[in-house]
């Protein structure tokens, strides 16, 4: 009998009626060819324009060598342009990280109507950065932006503040809206990541006489430390790719004032159709994204 049932085994794994092991492959082939198609194809054809001579005047197609990435050394509005988006950066990420701290601790303990309230602090989140930046390019008007007749009545005179104009403020203006748009997005995060905190540690802590910060640097910090690593990175790397809110709020200006990575490269591909160079630009900041973020990942020691 067991000799039958052996037999019958052998011959069910030698049929060629079994399913292939790869089947499970050819299930997301072409899944995996379509995302490949959609994403790496425009990159590969970005790489090879970046080596030609594309203008809005001129469709050359051949070899052109490194001139367009020789041309990104010397070009000082590119840097500048980098150097406003990492102010920006530098300002908003630490002030929406330590914002949506001290609200997911705020929010921590229970109250009533808490899930009522986090609903609306999420809000902004939810709404997209253009029409953010259209809203509060209303409220910073210098004639009916409801801003400055707030600031009129607290000063008890007339203040008229060019919030999009001087140059000494467009930046705070900036600055406001991003964290007031994506400080919720920081608190959501480590509210969840504070909530799974083991508490039982937190109260035996709090026993021995350890005083918040000491609980917070010994204890909450080590275990949210991943998520929050992770909302670092994300809003990082969103904030360096900055676009909709700033074009929105001051288009760049006054003048390229305020013209971020992202804006510049809008205004050489699509309004000057600088199209090879563009592709250069846009080579350039992936390579600069990839350092940074390759860094950034070791640094937080979330590659292991």
């Amino acid at each position: 009998m067991a000799q039958s049932f052996a037999s019958v085994s052998s011959a069910v794994r030698r049929s060629p009626q079994m399913p292939d092991h790869n089947f499970r492959y050819w299930i997301i082939a072409p899944s995996v060819f379509l995302l490949l198609l959609i994403g790496l194809f425009p990159l590969i054809y970005a790489f090879v324009v970046s080596f030609q001579q594309i203008t809005m005047t001129d469709y050359d197609t051949s070899f052109a060598g490194l001139v367009n990435y020789q041309a990104l050394f010397s070009d000082q509005r590119l840097w500048e342009s980098i150097l406003h988006t990492i102010v920006i950066t530098v300002i908003a990420l630490p002030v929406e990280l330590i914002l949506g701290l001290a609200l997911a601790y705020l929010f921590l303990e229970k109250m009533y109507g808490k899930q009522i309230f986090i609903s609306l602090i999420v809000l902004p989140t939810v709404i997209s950065p253009i029409v953010s930046g259209a809203t509060w390019r209303l409220l910073f008007d210098q004639r009916y932006g409801p801003i400055n007749q707030v600031l009129s009545w607290i000063a008890g005179r007339e203040v008229v503040m060019l919030w999009t104009i001087e140059p000494i403020l467009v930046y705070p203006a900036i600055l406001i809206c991003e964290i007031w748009q994506w400080t919720p997005f920081m608190f959501l995060i480590l509210l969840a990541a504070l909530s799974n905190v083991d508490k039982s540690l937190t109260e035996a802590a709090e026993l021995d006489g350890a005083g918040f910060w000491r609980i917070f640097l010994k204890i909450e910090l080590p275990a949210i430390w991943p998520v929050m690593a992770i909302a670092i990175l994300i809003r990082g790397v969103d904030l360096f790719r900055i676009f909709d809110m700033v074009w929105a709020l001051t288009g760049g200006g006054p003048g390229t004032y305020t013209e971020t990575i992202s804006i510049y490269t809008y205004v050489q591909g699509f309004r000057q159709f600088e199209t090879s160079y563009t592709a250069a630009i846009a080579f350039l900041i992936v390579a600069l994204m990839s350092f940074v973020v390759t860094w950034a990942i070791r640094r937080m020691g979330l590659a292991k």
